[in-house]
């Protein structure tokens, strides 16, 4: 049992999909998964699309992947359509190209790992994470050509990045897109939806005053031609009936 499958597709090439947990043995044997991939990945040619999603997994494994998509002769594109988390953003690095669905999401963390022992076994432990940490930028700041210091800083913060973050930062280049969303006409009727309440307003009166004009024949200019409020002058001499009284 894989976390990945191969499928063809005459638009995308030979295609990826990795989906779920990456693990360095399957539950179904004791073949190491990344050997097996390295022999299908390495029994075809040409680019290749990878489509990605997974929580992550194993940190050695994904390397390894990494490592071997990195190797590939062929470009490799890869899209994010759920979510690459942990272990599986260290593997979309390897993306010639990195595309991300507007949904999706990338999340960067510290490693993590199980000790059990003494103060001394706690320290070597603690002492290996920070090594795997150092492994891992490198794989980002390959991507994204940021600082060390500012990766670690987002690793730390367990940060995770919609589209336009991760493209901002680097670990993305692009979003993917619906063409037969952005092929529309130039005039596609968007910039009318722009909310107006005076609009709006105006014209649910316009429409209750043609029925009243349709039903007594009375013709009268469109609420929005009638003259809003009360003229300065009209204003002024009614000021000026009014008594003024002093005291």
């Amino acid at each position: 049992m894989k976390f990945w499958n191969w499928t063809d597709s005459t638009d995308e090439g030979r295609v990826l999909r990795f989906d779920g947990v990456i693990s360095q043995e399957t539950w179904w044997g004791d073949e190491i998964t990344p050997a097996v991939f390295m022999q299908e990945l390495q029994s075809g040619s040409g680019d290749i699309t990878v489509w990605l999603n997974s929580p992550g997994g194993d940190c050695v494994a994904a390397s390894r992947i990494y490592t071997m998509l990195m190797d590939y002769k062929g470009n490799v594109t890869v899209k994010i359509d759920g979510a690459a988390y942990s272990a599986a953003s260290v593997i979309a690095m390897a993306g010639t190209q990195v595309l991300m669905a507007p949904t999706a999401l990338m999340m960067i963390h510290n490693p993590w790992a199980i000790a059990i022992g003494d103060s001394e076994e706690m320290l070597k432990a603690s002492a290996m994470l920070d090594e795997v940490k150092e492994a891992i930028m490198n794989a980002y700041q390959i991507k994204t050509g940021m600082s060390r210091t500012k990766l670690s800083n987002l690793m730390d913060a367990e940060s995770f990045f919609p589209v336009h973050k991760a493209m901002e930062l680097g670990f993305a280049d692009g979003m993917i897109t619906d063409e037969k969303r952005t092929n529309l006409p130039a005039d596609s009727g968007a910039e009318n939806y722009i909310f107006s309440r005076r609009a709006v307003n105006n014209s649910l009166m316009n429409k209750v005053l043609a029925s009243v004009r349709e039903q007594k024949n009375i013709s009268a200019p469109p609420i929005s031609q009638v003259p809003q409020g009360i003229p300065a002058e009209s204003l002024e001499k009614r000021l000026n009936l009014i008594p003024h009284y002093g005291g």
